[in-house]
C-alpha cells in the first residue's frame, strides 16, 4: 500500500511540474518558508520554556 502511495505522488508531482512548474516552484518555496518560521516559532517557545523554568 505504500509503494502505491508514493507511486501516486511522484505521478501527481510529475504531472504538476510539467503542467504548471511555477506553481508547484512557489508552492515548494512557500511551503519551506512556513516551515522555517513554525520551527523558529518551536524554538522560540521551548527557549521562553526553560527561561521560565529557571
Amino acid at each position: 500500500m505504500k509503494k502505491v502511495l508514493l507511486l501516486l505522488l511522484v505521478v501527481f508531482l510529475g504531472f504538476w511540474m510539467f503542467t504548471d512548474p511555477n506553481g508547484l516552484a512557489e508552492m515548494a518555496r512557500d511551503g519551506g518558508g512556513e516551515a522555517w518560521d513554525g520551527l523558529v516559532n518551536m524554538f522560540q517557545a521551548v527557549i521562553r520554556f526553560i527561561g521560565e523554568l529557571f
